[in-house]
C-alpha cells in the first residue's frame, strides 16, 4: 500500500456521511481521480468511457446508481458535504465537512495526477 492509499483512506474515514435521494445522481459526471483511486475501481472499456462521457455522465454511474458507491473518489465524495460543492437537492451532513479535511482533501488531488475515471 502506497502512501498516498494511506491518505486516501485516512481522508475517507473524515468526509461526513449522509444520505442521496434515492434514485438521484445529480452530481454524478466526468470526474478525475488519483491512480491509486483508480485502482480499487472496475476497468471500463473505452467505448464505456466513451459513451459515458458523450453523456456527460460517469462510467460507473448504472440504472441504480452509483455501481462503485463504495470506492468512489474523494472528489466524490466530497459532494454536498461544503458550501463549495452543495448537493442540488439540499442533501448534506448534519455537520459540514472540516474545513482542515477539506483543504488536505484538495491538496492531494492538487499533488497528484488525475486522469479521468
Amino acid at each position: 500500500m502506497s502512501c498516498n492509499d494511506d491518505k486516501i483512506d485516512d481522508l475517507r474515514r473524515q468526509i461526513p456521511r449522509f444520505a442521496c435521494v434515492p434514485g438521484c445522481h445529480d452530481c454524478c459526471g466526468p470526474v478525475t481521480a488519483s491512480s491509486e483511486e483508480l485502482l480499487r475501481l472496475p476497468v471500463k472499456s473505452a467505448a464505456e468511457h466513451d459513451a459515458a462521457l458523450a453523456e456527460l455522465s460517469c462510467v460507473h454511474l448504472g440504472p441504480q446508481g452509483c455501481q462503485v458507491y463504495d470506492q468512489r473518489p474523494l472528489i466524490c465524495r466530497l459532494f454536498g458535504t461544503t458550501p463549495r460543492l452543495p448537493c442540488p437537492r439540499g442533501q448534506g451532513p448534519e455537520v459540514p465537512i472540516d474545513e482542515r479535511v477539506e483543504r488536505q482533501v484538495h491538496q492531494l488531488i492538487a499533488s497528484t495526477r488525475q486522469r479521468l475515471v
